[in-house]
């Protein structure tokens, strides 16, 4: 497999399925994209559309009856597919690490948050107590919440300030990459901007990357690099935030903008987008945005378009409409 010095994570034709007693169903189709280093890539789509199985497979967590069936995940150049048990616990909060949602789930209620930073740090690294209790200190710091607070529980922080601690976990032994699974899920919009903000400033202070996941476009408009649109487990759009707002070259990614109030300007009717994406067992032929999509072509009904680039936009996309 070719690898590209400029990215720090390559997913290739990466195929995730969920075995049934009597049928095998496909939640994520053969997609593709790579991470940069030093950037913050956006995976949006609505609920349901495959994220946070991506997330899970490139961390190797899909457990059964998932099954990564196909594909590559090559990270530095190694396939992570084929880590063995040890590597791959390096690999795992060493190199790539992970804020997963609802922070209140993610922080054992009955563990003072002390043990939960020093338990991450001295599974991974061979160093003593009072190293690793120094380190979640730093950890601390670093996110904004005074050392004095590590023994206390998790219910005795807000919300906002568990966020926190899960990011300070996740930054414990300096990974390459952070893959944020809706971290600012239930978090009201000024704890969710000022969440947003401070791993913007940490990203850009200890240079890693960040996979970042959600269903709001517009936060993730405003916050990263570059964006792919994924839709019922396929990639139909990737390209630079801008051109995602500005251009967008899917109907999908189009008709998602559009589900979203402006901040500014004058006030406009929000258009949605009408009906459901389709059930695993029931994928229609063809595109399968096309049940959905006003501006579908008799084409669209019986061939699956593949993902084409666009180099003037920066952009690759898999639209019919598109190559006419």
């Amino acid at each position: 497999m070719f690898f590209d010095p400029s990215a720090l994570m390559e997913v290739r034709n990466l195929a995730i399925d969920y075995v049934g007693d009597n049928e095998v169903l496909r939640a994520v189709n053969g997609i593709s994209f790579n991470i940069k280093r030093g950037e913050i890539f956006g995976l949006a789509g609505e609920s349901g559309c495959g994220k946070s199985t991506v997330a899970f497979g490139l961390a190797r967590l899909t457990r059964l009856p998932g099954l990564v069936s196909g594909g590559s995940v090559s990270f530095n150049g190694e396939e992570v597919l084929n880590f063995d048990g040890d590597r791959l616990r390096q690999y795992r909060w060493g190199e790539v690490s992970f804020v997963f949602q609802s922070a209140m789930n993610a922080l054992n209620p009955v563990i003072r948050v002390s043990e939960q930073l020093t338990d991450v740090i001295q599974t991974h690294k061979s160093c003593s107590l009072q190293v690793a209790r120094e380190r979640a200190a730093e950890m601390f710091e670093l996110v904004g919440i005074h050392p004095d607070r590590l023994e206390d529980f998790p219910h005795q922080f807000s919300g906002g300030m568990r966020q926190r601690i899960c990011i300070a976990i996740a930054l414990c032994l300096e990974p390459k990459l952070i893959i944020m699974d809706e971290p600012t899920t239930a978090l009201d919009v000024v704890v969710q901007r000022d969440i947003i903000e401070q791993i913007r400033a940490l990203q850009e202070q200890l240079g890693f990357s960040v996979l970042f996941i959600t269903h709001d476009l517009g936060l993730m408009i405003e916050f990263c690099d570059r964006i792919g649109i994924m839709y019922s487990g396929e990639l139909v759009e990737v390209g630079p935030s801008a051109t995602i707002f500005e251009n967008p070259l899917h109907p999908y990614t189009e008709a998602l903008g559009q589900s979203f109030p402006p901040l500014t300007g004058p006030r406009v009717r929000l258009e949605g987008i009408e009906g459901s994406p389709p059930r695993l067992s029931e994928i229609p032929l063809g595109c399968r945005f096309s049940p959905r999509c006003s501006k579908a072509i008799a084409v669209c009904k019986n061939q699956s378009p593949h993902l084409i680039d666009y180099p003037k936009q920066e952009s690759r996309a898999a639209c019919h409409l598109l190559q006419l």
